[in-house]
């Protein structure tokens, strides 16, 4: 399919007005992808935003389980994943059970510090382990886990989430950075996975010292999904939508951003006259980029790829996404 960009998007609009479609785009996908998008943010602003929407099809630009969370939330319209392959490596390293498994025994599951547990076990193993302790699965999960789990929450939210459990212990899955900031932000334990987004976790501490000496004048700002050492280097932690508010909000006229680049193009969008730099230049999610122009097109012309959760696995998957919305 070797069209120009200027036909390729015209081809889209005129099939998304056909079919009473919206385009949802990632902060983290291609800056054309974004440009042709009816809503851009991060995976649970735009699944609610979809759902309020009066339209037939949601064709979301971005990886599989946010395609999912659309689906929970969004259950009588189409939902497409322009690219089937584009998945999440982090939700894909927790499973709810695996059926090859018989495991009667625990090894190594006793004292692991910092209570961080290994990806070969399931999420049906921690809750044996801990009989009654809630289980918090961020939005970064499939829709098996959310349903497998009490209460959902976003980067944004983890510490809030957290603090309206009851009791003093809490599994929280699948992203040990993410778990380690919200152990540094309260005093309940938090009981950990050994997962991680690649992308956000190959960041370290020279990175900030030498982003620091590059741009002495630049505020830090970074994603909770990195190292906790990271996080407490940088000047301010906060989700994508939150660093799109801080730099709008700042007297700063000079950001460095630590997260996914594709976050770059929004921020110089909506802020022309500050400057915005990389905290890392291969901060690149290449499922993100997976999705192109062309891959829309063909999710429209050939209605492809679907996503539709089965409904014994969407009532309770929007249910643990309802109570974290109750207390947002």
């Amino acid at each position: 399919m070797s069209l120009d960009r200027s036909s390729l998007q015209e081809q889209i609009l005129k099939l998304k007005e056909e079919k009473r479609a919206i385009i949802l785009a990632h902060n983290y996908q291609r800056e054309e992808v974004q440009d042709i998008a009816d809503f851009v943010g991060d995976s649970l602003e735009l699944s609610r935003t979809a759902s309020t929407v009066d339209c037939d099809m949601i064709v979301f630009c971005g990886v599989s389980f946010m395609a999912e969370s659309a689906s929970i939330l969004s259950p009588d319209k189409t939902v497409l994943l322009p690219e089937e392959a584009a998945l999440c490596p982090m939700a894909d390293m927790i499973h709810v059970d695996s059926p090859r498994r018989v495991r009667k025994s625990f090894p190594g599951f006793d004292n692991p510090p910092p209570y961080i547990y290994p990806a070969e076990f399931t999420l049906r193993d921690i809750k044996a382990k801990y009989p009654g302790v809630p289980v918090v699965a961020y939005v970064n999960t499939t829709a098996d886990v959310k349903a497998e789990s009490d209460i959902c929450c976003t980067s944004a939210n983890v510490v809030k989430v957290i603090e309206s459990l009851p009791g003093e212990e809490v599994i929280c899955v699948p992203d040990k950075n993410l778990s380690m900031w919200a152990q540094k932000n309260t005093k309940k334990r938090v009981i950990a996975w050994d997962g991680y987004c690649n992308i956000h976790e190959r960041v370290t501490p020279d990175d900030v010292r030498r982003a620091r000496t590059e741009h002495p004048a630049a505020m830090i700002m970074a994603h909770p999904e990195c190292r906790l050492d990271v996080l407490e280097a940088v000047d301010h932690v906060t989700s994508t939508s939150g660093m799109l508010r801080f730099a709008r909000s700042s007297s700063a006229q000079e950001f460095i951003v630590g997260t996914e680049i594709g976050l770059m193009h929004r921020l110089r969008k909506e802020n022309p006259e500050k400057v915005f730099y990389p905290l890392r230049k291969d901060m690149i999610c290449p499922n993100m980029k997976k999705t192109t122009l062309q891959s829309v097109l063909r999710a429209f012309l050939e209605n492809s790829h679907l996503v539709k959760v089965p409904e014994h696995i969407r009532v309770p998957a929007k249910r643990a996404l309802d109570r974290m919305l109750a207390i947002s």
